[in-house]
C-alpha cells in the first residue's frame, strides 16, 4: 500500500513511499517529494565544512557544523529556510555508524570520488511558492 503526506499551508511537497518499497521513514527520508504546480525549484550546490576564508578543520564533526551552517547561509540568501527543503543529499567519506551518529542526519551510502581532505558534504533542493518574492541579486 502507498503511504503519502498531504503537503501542509507551509510545505508544498507530497512525500510518497510507493508499494512495493520497503518503508524508509525510520531512515527519515520518503522514496519520493512530488511539488505542487506554480512552485519554485531552487538548487543549492553541495556545501562543505570550508568556513567564508577557505579553511577546511580535519575534524568531522566541526566539517558537518560548519557545513550545515553553511547550508542554512545559502538557504536564507534564497529566501528560503530548512522548512523548504524537499530534497536533501548527505555525503559521508569514509561512511561508518560512529559518523551517522556524530552527523545526527542518515546519509546515501556507496562509493564516490571525494575532494581532498572534505569528510562531509550536504546539498538540498527547495520548493518555495511562486508567489514568495525572491530576493533582489546585485549585477
Amino acid at each position: 500500500m502507498q503511504q503519502s503526506v498531504e503537503p501542509s499551508n507551509a510545505s508544498p511537497v507530497v512525500l510518497m513511499n510507493p508499494a512495493g518499497l520497503y518503508d524508509p521513514t525510520p531512515n527519515g527520508y520518503s522514496h519520493v517529494a512530488a511539488v505542487a504546480p506554480g512552485m519554485r525549484l531552487i538548487y543549492v550546490a553541495g556545501q562543505g565544512g570550508e568556513t567564508e576564508d577557505g579553511r577546511l578543520t580535519a575534524d568531522f564533526r566541526l566539517q558537518v557544523r560548519q557545513a550545515l551552517s553553511n547550508l542554512r547561509m545559502a538557504l536564507a540568501a534564497a529566501g528560503a529556510g530548512t522548512d523548504d527543503i524537499a530534497k536533501l543529499t548527505v555525503l559521508v567519506v569514509d561512511h561508518s555508524e560512529e559518523r551517522l551518529h556524530e552527523a545526527g542526519l542518515y546519509p546515501d551510502s556507496g562509493a564516490a570520488p571525494r575532494p581532498d581532505g572534505m569528510l562531509f558534504e550536504v546539498e538540498a533542493v527547495v520548493v518555495l511558492p511562486a508567489s514568495r518574492a525572491a530576493p533582489q541579486i546585485d549585477a
